[in-house]
């Protein structure tokens, strides 16, 4: 997502807001893991993220367009489309199979080596890595390597599969969304790609025959209502405003906190088991994402 703003907001106004953005995206989205492992349940994978992305683009759309926001031309919609499938329907339909076998602290902790990844596909558009940034990338992609021996991620080839398939994916989008394909500005286009991301979950799901049955179970559904407005619109909200006003670094921030956040809850709240093997590589996957950070800092 682009992002500009003409000025910055003073510290002192801005302090209690920025503080309650990074809470929304260090705490929610590091907590939306263990929640997609409580609604697939009684939701078959992709028709859940299919649905979650869909209500939440159409409630957000409709917003913007109330605010006299203008629809996206035709090119930011082809731009969306590409940029929901890859990001959404391949990263998180992706996530969303794994889980299904793959505790999810162990999922966020994999998937936590994006900002890395990041760094290595813009190479091909020309842009290398300074030498922190290469012993950040190097010291991460040891630490996935180290996460893909532990037993809860060994075990299952398929979840495995599913996590690197959908990490590629939505680091591709992210790319590609500031690489000449660009959304429409604002929240405008974050509705757009969680629109067309939602349908291309939504073709998944049939092409896979998943049941399209809605659950009867409250907590379900109470689990989907939480990814629909704090995953899907409160948090991503939170983090283009970081986005518009702090440094890219300390918007990124997520990416180091969300794993710690997420093998927590999955292991006191959701009774996943972490190895201790696991927990060492987890814990090199952020050295590898503090390393980068630091080094953008340093720009």
């Amino acid at each position: 997502m682009n992002i500009t703003t003409d000025r910055r907001a003073s510290p002192r106004t801005i302090s209690l807001l920025i503080l309650s953005c990074l809470a929304a995206t260090w705490l929610v989205w590091g907590s939306t893991y263990l929640v997609i492992r409580f609604a697939l349940v009684g939701f078959a994978p992709y028709f859940l993220m299919a649905t979650r992305f869909l209500c939440a683009g159409a409630v957000l759309m409709a917003w913007q367009l109330a605010r006299g926001a203008t629809m996206p031309s035709a090119i930011e919609w082809r731009n969306a489309l590409l940029v929901g499938t890859l990001m959404l329907g391949g990263g998180m339909g992706g996530v969303a199979y794994a889980e299904q076998t793959i505790a999810s602290g162990l999922v966020v902790a994999f998937i936590a080596v994006i900002p890395l990844l990041l760094v290595v596909i813009n190479v091909c558009f020309g842009v290398h890595p300074r030498r922190l940034e290469l012993l950040a990338v190097t010291v991460g992609l040891v630490g996935v390597l180290m996460l893909t021996q532990g037993s809860g991620i060994k075990g299952s080839p398929a979840g495995l599969l599913a996590i690197t398939l959908g990490t590629m994916g939505w680091t591709l989008g992210s790319v590609l969304s500031q690489r000449g394909f660009r959304l429409a500005p604002g929240a405008t286009g974050f509705a757009s790609e969680m629109l067309c991301g939602g349908l291309t979950l939504l073709v998944m799901s049939a092409l896979r025959h998943e049941s399209w049955h809605l659950p009867q179970e409250l907590g379900v559904w109470l689990s989907w209502t939480y990814l629909v407005v704090f995953g899907s619109l409160i948090a991503f909200n939170a983090y283009m405003l970081l986005l518009a006003r702090t440094s890219a670094s300390l918007a990124a921030s997520y990416s180091l906190v969300n794993p710690v956040v997420a093998l927590f809850l999955g292991v006191t709240l959701g009774g996943e088991t972490v190895s201790a093997w696991e927990w060492l590589a987890s814990g090199v996957v952020v050295i590898g994402v503090v390393l980068l950070l630091k080094g953008r800092r340093e720009l």
